[in-house]
């Protein structure tokens, strides 16, 4: 198998490649652009996906690689849009919108082959419900850290996962890469992989 740059350095997406016995090279792309005013969820992590991707082949100066994936995961609540929390307070005021109520997880990947020189970009949108936190709960999970580097503030396959009340969706995708798309897209590209 052909090794694919990974435009990412999420550690959920490393384990979802090395799960899928992937051979990879991390290369965080370094993209940081907020949404426009109004911009739809979808409509933004698209163009981050393959935002990652053009940037990578911007870094590598005119030398085309054979595989390269960028994914990107955003939390949608009341048509705003929640990115990674920049500090505490940001992210004490995301999860408070959260508390009690469902959200929309808006995972999109991209995949570039470099055979063909063609960018296949798929989306899924999943939908979590949380638990009404008190304020106790609310400080004590600020206090793990864990809402550092992640979309929305939580991270679902950590102890996040203690105020998910139920999902509509794709695991995979809330955690950053959606697994069954990801594999139909390695497949219709012609990656050699899998049956």
């Amino acid at each position: 198998m052909e090794p694919i740059i990974l435009a990412s350095g999420s550690p959920r997406r490393r384990e979802y490649f090395e799960l899928l016995g992937l051979p990879f090279n991390i290369m965080p792309s370094r993209l940081d652009e907020g949404p426009e005013k109004d911009q739809h969820p979808r409509d933004y992590t698209q163009k981050m996906a393959v935002g990652k991707i053009k940037k990578i082949l911007e870094q590598l100066r005119g030398r085309i690689p054979g595989w390269i994936c960028g994914a990107d995961t955003v939390i949608a609540v009341d048509g705003e849009i929640f990115g990674k929390a920049a500090d505490r307070e940001t992210a004490q005021a995301m999860l408070e919108k959260l508390r009690g109520r469902a959200h929309d997880v808006v995972t999109s990947v991209a995949l570039f082959n470099g055979s063909s020189q063609t960018t296949d970009c798929r989306t899924v949108v999943s939908t979590v419900v949380f638990a009404p936190l008190s304020d106790r709960e609310l400080e004590w999970y600020l206090n793990t850290g864990e809402w550092q580097g992640v979309a929305g503030a939580y991270r679902i396959q950590g102890l996040g996962a203690c105020f998910v009340t139920s999902i509509q969706g794709s695991f995979s995708a809330i955690s950053g890469l959606p697994l069954r798309e990801f594999y139909d897209m390695l497949l219709k590209s012609g990656y050699q992989y899998g049956p």
